[in-house]
């Protein structure tokens, strides 16, 4: 019997119409599944800096992937994982990426229910949802047990299992259980309770529904269901037993600046870098400083930058930049520490110590008194901060009381080039330019350079005159180059005069802000006009320095170093020494002490002064500058310029200190230039190596022949 063709045709329908179906399925789940690899599209691979306690201090939540808290799946307690299969993926080591008996009783319970009460997802499939999110409905069911497949034919399952346990979200944009440990309790994995380890199973469930803050009871409740399900009997009571109580957790600590300057280290390769910053200190330090600038804003004070640094290891132990913004400028996106400012006054200590270390000493007279000198065609008067003059004061007062005069008569003694290769020895490369462009405002701190460089040199005076480079990574093993650029004993005396009050007496008065109860060196600086002002001080562990200005280089309003930033490094310094065992500054055992007269004259009060024991008493500094070859320096390189004519590239060798009877033999590789008087000598730039000689000769007869420089013309 045939089938009539009416109903032939209606087969021929649905069966052409299921096979336009199927092809139509076919092509869309084609177009739909996409290539799956356990790669975070986007992810930020960045280094992650860490404090010396390891918290991290480049911590962000605002990506899509948790880039820095990855652990290897065998860092993850074995009952934390256990609690995550029980509670997402019984069967997650036996299934292909779709878990069909548990999709199958979902179904059932859901249809019995009336609404999802269980959605019976796979870990596999939650790690797919986390790779290509979509739409949660039946579609992207269907497209994600495709792709699940494919995941675990390309991946082990311990791989992904990893990439789960690292990457799935918590509330407030956590992501991973190492980011949610420390949100929810404060702690790493390995301080958790079991207790602890399953609420983190449950809270993954449903990050909003369950949430330790918001619905404490909820969760536990939940929490008890778990832990029964991975235990029972004798193990299941004492889990029972345990507290759950969520920790808020602390604010991110600001160290975005010294991050990035770690990040710019040579020699760098690791994806972790465990800092010596101390979070607790630079914290500390941060709330400090903001309140002081706060308190200063009347006086127009509106950007401030602090370093703390153990001098005994040379580790960076606090980096902190505060402030507002200037008008244009964004102060959280300046790094004030490594910012050049002038100095002021905060320099002098330096140029002292080379004074000592040159044959003076701390007993020694200079002569405070109206200095001027010639600038140009006119007159520069020098004078001190107060307006005052002390007349004949010791080289102890003289630093103590930051006098300018006595100053300016020191680097004379010294020489501009011997103290700015001293500086350079100290590490200031921000002063790049001449000893002539400098000239005898070095004394003064008219060169700019930055708090890094600054509380950097400090730490030479605090350890016995050496420099060694500042740490900023624990258990840094590149080679560490010492080089001492003072004696002990000069930096002795520095310590102990900055650390003196009576030494500072006149121009600060008995009762100083500056006099710390525990034995500290301290000094202050202020610039021009008041646009920086600067404290640096040193005990017998520790530097503190801080800078105060506007990075908009706008005045303050009469703020100094002592009336500024002070005040901050007494509270600084006061947390610094809590709890621990003091000492006094160190003194190196070479010195003695010898009674010296306060002030020149038959009728004068004695006082005892730390010197060396060979040093003479009786001595007064004459107020002559030292004969010293300004230019060129030891070293200087120099480029010749072939777009210039050769007439117009001279560069002037010269001389300070000559007197005026006295004549100069220059002599450039051995060959007799000129010999003329003034200290100067136009010199036509060749290119090569050269070695300048020079010979001072007088009335006398005597000639004195100064030490040879070498210089390069590229």
């Amino acid at each position: 019997m045939s089938v009539p063709s009416s109903r032939k045709k209606l087969w021929l329908y649905l069966g052409s119409a299921t096979f336009v179906a199927l092809s139509v399925l076919v092509i869309a789940t084609f177009l739909s599944v996409k290539d799956i690899k356990l790669e975070r599209d986007g992810a930020e691979y960045a280094v992650q800096v860490l404090d010396r306690h390891g918290t991290p201090l480049t911590v962000s939540y605002k990506g899509a992937w948790n880039s820095h808290d990855n652990r290897s799946l065998h860092e993850f307690p074995d009952f934390m994982r256990q609690a995550f299969l029980q509670s997402e993926d019984k069967r997650f080591y036996s299934h292909g990426g779709v878990d069909w008996q548990a999709r199958g009783s979902a179904v059932w319970q859901n249809i019995r229910y009336g609404h999802t009460v269980r959605g019976a997802s796979t870990i596999t499939e939650q790690v797919v949802r986390m790779l290509h999110p979509r739409p949660r409905n039946i579609w992207s069911k269907y497209i994600e047990g495709f792709e699940a497949a494919s995941l675990e034919q390309q991946y082990s399952k311990n791989e992904i299992f990893e990439f789960y346990l690292n990457q799935i979200p918590y509330g407030s944009n956590r992501r991973g259980v190492v980011q949610a440990a420390r949100y929810y309790f404060g702690r790493d994995l390995s301080t958790l309770t079991q207790r602890e380890m399953l609420s983190l199973a449950v809270l993954a469930r449903a990050p909003s529904a369950y949430d330790l803050y918001r619905h404490p009871d909820k969760t536990k409740k939940a929490i008890d269901r778990l832990a029964a399900q991975v235990s029972e009997g004798d193990e299941l009571q004492p889990i029972l037993a345990q507290d759950v109580v969520a920790v808020p957790p602390a604010g991110v600590v600001e160290a975005r600046h010294f991050a990035r300057y770690v990040k710019t280290q040579p020699g760098i390769n690791a994806t972790q870098l465990h800092t010596t910053l101390d979070s607790s200190i630079q914290t500390m330090v941060q709330e400090t400083l903001d309140q002081r600038i706060q308190s200063l804003a009347s006086k127009k004070v509106m950007n401030g930058a602090a370093l703390v640094i153990d001098h005994t290891t040379g580790e960076i132990l606090a980096w902190v930049v505060a402030g507002a913004g200037n008008n244009d400028i964004d102060a959280h996106d300046i790094d004030a520490v490594t910012v050049p400012r002038q100095p002021g006054s905060s320099m002098k200590p330096f140029l002292y110590a080379r004074a000592l270390d040159k044959g003076w000493h701390a007993g020694m007279f200079l002569d405070d008194s109206p200095l001027s000198e010639a600038v140009g065609n006119g007159l520069h008067r020098f004078r001190n901060y107060s307006r005052q003059y002390y007349g004949p004061v010791s080289v102890r007062e003289a630093l103590g009381n930051s006098l300018n005069i006595p100053a300016l008569l020191t680097i004379r003694y010294v020489g501009i080039a011997d103290y700015l290769t001293t500086l350079h020895q100290l590490g200031f490369e921000s002063l790049d330019r001449g000893s002539d462009i400098y000239d005898e405002g070095l004394a003064l701190g008219n060169g700019e350079v930055t708090l890094l460089e600054l509380a950097g040199a400090y730490t030479t005076l605090a350890e016995h005159g050496v420099r060694k480079p500042l740490r900023v990574l624990l258990n840094d093993q590149r080679p560490v180059t010492a080089r001492r650029v003072y004696s002990d004993e000069a930096v002795s005396v520095i310590g102990n005069i900055l650390s003196d009050p009576w030494a500072r007496r006149q121009e600060f008065g008995q009762g100083s802000v500056l006099n710390l109860p525990l034995q500290t060196a301290v000094k202050t600086g202020t610039s021009t006009d008041y646009r920086d002002a600067w404290v640096i001080g040193y005990n017998d562990r520790y530097v503190v320095g801080i800078w105060m200005g506007n990075l908009d280089h706008k005045a303050m309003d009469g703020v100094t170093g002592s009336t500024g930033p002070t005040l901050a490094m007494r509270n600084i310094f006061a947390q610094l020494n809590k709890g621990r065992e003091t000492r006094k500054l160190y003194l190196s055992p070479q010195l003695v002490r010898k009674d010296v007269c306060i002030r020149p004259g038959p009728d004068c009060t004695m006082r005892p002064e730390w010197m060396k024991p060979d040093d003479i008493l009786e001595v007064v500094a004459e107020n002559t500058p030292v004969l010293e070859m300004v230019r060129p320096t030891e070293g200087l390189q120099m480029a010749y310029d072939p777009r210039v004519p050769a007439d117009y590239q001279k560069f002037r060798f010269e001389i300070k200190g000559l007197k005026p009877d006295e004549q100069v033999k220059w002599v450039l590789n051995d060959e007799v230039l000129t010999e003329s008087g003034g200290g100067t000598y136009l010199w036509p730039v060749q290119r090569g190596a050269y070695m300048l000689k020079a010979s001072i000769s007088g009335d006398s007869g005597t000639v004195r022949d100064m030490a040879p420089i070498q210089f390069l013309v590229k």
